[in-house]
């Protein structure tokens, strides 16, 4: 799954929780299986409730770390680019950046200190004619809990 990051006002919380329901993980050392992630959004400096999803992540989804967990930056009257991608068998860092009529700065950091856990911190900030429109930090935590059904 490629991950979309569409423009707009009120797009950034929406992409935060989108982004971040997916389980962030290594390729290398990452078990497949089910994966519970609980996630800690703080937008406008205001905490949010915590959200918990499950996911299937496949041995494909872990073979192809670049393809599976990646941003993508699709938005309209705006250019994306990825300014930064760093991985190692212990960490992913992406920062995304996109300018136009929207400007969107995302930032990752995925950390992998087991084999069925992770945890991340991914911040966004979208601005709108140099004015800051909303700000947001998300923590992230992975854990594996069993199985694919």
């Amino acid at each position: 799954m490629n991950l979309a990051i569409l423009a707009g006002p009120r797009a950034v919380a929406p992409v935060l929780l989108v982004l971040l329901s997916a389980p962030f993980a290594h390729a290398e050392g990452l078990q497949p299986g089910l994966w519970r992630i609980l996630t800690h959004p703080v937008i406008d400096g205001v905490a949010g409730r915590e959200q918990e999803n499950t996911r299937c992540l496949t041995p494909a989804d872990v073979a192809d770390l670049e393809k599976t967990f990646s941003p993508v930056g699709q938005t309209v009257n705006s250019t994306c680019e990825m300014v930064e991608h760093e991985l190692t068998p212990q960490r992913l860092k992406w920062h995304l950046q996109c300018t136009g009529q929207l400007d969107m700065d995302l930032t990752g950091e995925f950390l992998f200190d087991a084999p069925e856990h992770y945890s991340a911190t991914v911040t966004t900030a979208a601005a709108m004619m140099g004015r800051l429109m909303q700000a947001g930090r998300m923590t992230v935590e992975g854990q594996r809990v069993g199985e694919c059904q």
